[in-house]
């Protein structure tokens, strides 16, 4: 059945899917023990395992049986006479005087055939459409998973399997072994831990709501996605063995379909009480926001024995955060806590955010004046610094809020309420965008990587005002 597959999100190149006579004769293959075509759907090493320990009822297993017979059979000849080039039926197993004294006319070792053992698994086209997702042996033959690997600068120890296993969403492949499942919540939560410990050191003065958006827009599925589109990450149109493991591939949302929401853990949460500060961070997500997003007890579909039609869709913006989450969760479990704090500040802490823009006040002369009275300050003065135009169609006026002798900040309006309220909200700012100098997180001394490294007590803060 012909059907279309986008090699390219962006829309420059279509191919078509070659119909089953185009692909009779096509393979891929890589080196290594002879196994059956279930291998998909064991690990590395109880595949490994299993091979070892299978008994030789496979034809591939007589097969080999068959030449090492042959070559016990064929040792005396070899042994008394120069070693020639070996036939794929005649495995090299000569003795080791055949090896002692080689003959300049003999053909090098490493153009002889491979043995029985070390044949090719062969995935042909039909038994590729069967999988979900492509067999972690295909990783290693992707020019895009190799060029991703190089862009973003991982380490040698990073290996393309997990790269390419980060690449599979649970809507595309329910089986939890071969998908980003476990691997992104480990990132997710790493992100999580390095954001946070970020801010609150750097900014000790920073409410609850603003330290909720600057995680937000550090670490959120939009800005997530974002990273993923820079990265260079495409979209695969539909999910499959046969796709190219370099392309993200998910199931996407059909028309009409909804994506998966769960439950928030609020008691009571039908009766829609409000949500507090203090409920916001005990029972919501670290972004402050109700859980929406299923957990994998929650998700009928990732249960085992589903099939692939009971998955369920996912849009692609949280499928490519939750690639950045697996990618980063792999680099964390392969290189060590240094690379991937490392990557952190690369790929995050260096992009550009205006904390001073996601704060919003209500009643900021209000605020200020608790603020006053709960550090010991004297009471606030407003006071006219300059003005100009004031029977004009637009005046100015800069006015400045004082507790005692010291300006606390000031503003600019076109009345004075106005240049009053600036004031007092750039004095708030002023005050909660505090920064110490020098300021060390607490991963930077866990582990070995931080023996040498003293710990400095970070400045804590009394809190936001409560009025």
């Amino acid at each position: 059945m012909n059907r279309l597959r986008l090699e390219r999100w962006c829309g420059q190149v279509l191919s078509a899917r070659p119909t089953r006579a185009c692909h009779a004769h096509l393979s891929i293959s890589r080196p290594c023990a002879a196994r059956s075509l279930n291998v998909r759907y064991q690990s590395n090493s109880a595949a490994t395992d299993a091979s070892s320990s299978e008994a030789p009822s496979a034809p591939a297993a007589t097969a080999a049986a068959a030449a090492a017979t042959a070559a016990a059979t064929a040792a005396p000849s070899l042994s008394s006479s120069q070693p020639s080039a070996t036939s794929p039926a005649e495995p090299a197993t000569s003795s080791s005087s055949s090896f002692s004294s080689p003959s300049p006319s003999s053909e090098p070792i490493s153009s002889l055939p491979p043995s029985s053992a070390e044949q090719d698994i062969v995935y042909d086209y039909e038994t590729l459409t069967q999988y979900p997702s492509p067999p972690p042996e295909l990783a290693r033959s992707s020019a895009k998973l190799a060029a991703l690997h190089a862009r973003l600068g991982l380490p040698e120890r990073f290996p393309l399997e997990t790269l390419a296993r980060a690449l599979v969403d649970p809507s595309a492949d329910p089986a939890p072994r071969f998908n980003n499942g476990s691997l992104r919540t480990l990132g997710n939560n790493l992100l999580g831990y390095y954001a946070a410990e970020h801010l609150v050191c750097k900014y000790p003065r920073l409410p609850l709501t603003v330290l909720f958006q600057a995680v937000y827009a550090y670490i959120g599925p939009k800005a997530l996605s974002q990273v993923r589109h820079e990265w260079g990450i495409e979209l695969a149109a539909e999910p499959g063995g046969e796709v190219d493991p370099g392309l993200l591939q998910f199931a996407r949302l059909t028309p009409g379909e909804t994506p998966a929401e769960g439950t928030s853990g609020r008691p009571n949460e039908e009766m829609g009480w409000r949500r507090g500060m203090s409920s916001r961070v005990v029972y919501d997500n670290m972004y402050g926001e109700p859980k929406t997003e299923m957990e994998a007890s929650e998700r009928p579909e990732l249960a085992p024995g589903v099939t692939v039609e009971d998955k369920r869709g996912e849009t692609a913006e949280h499928a490519g955060a939750n690639c950045v989450r697996a990618i980063f969760g792999g680099l964390y479990l392969h290189a060590g806590r240094p690379a991937a704090k490392k990557f952190f500040h690369d790929h995050f802490l260096s992009r550009q955010l205006d904390i001073a823009a996601l704060f919003q006040f209500n009643q900021p002369t209000r605020d200020l004046s608790r603020l006053c009275a709960r550090e010991g300050f004297e009471p606030l003065i407003a006071r006219l610094l300059s003005e100009t135009g004031r029977h004009s169609r637009h005046p100015v006026f800069v006015v400045g809020v004082y507790s005692g002798k010291d300006k606390l900040g000031e503003g600019i309006g076109g009345s004075l309420d106005e240049a009053r309220i600036r004031a007092a909200i750039s004095s708030l700012k002023g005050w909660y965008l505090y920064s110490p100098m020098d300021t060390r997180v607490p991963s930077d001394v866990e582990g070995q990587d931080g023996a040498s490294v003293s710990w400095k007590p970070v400045y804590v803060d009394g809190g936001e005002v409560v009025v």
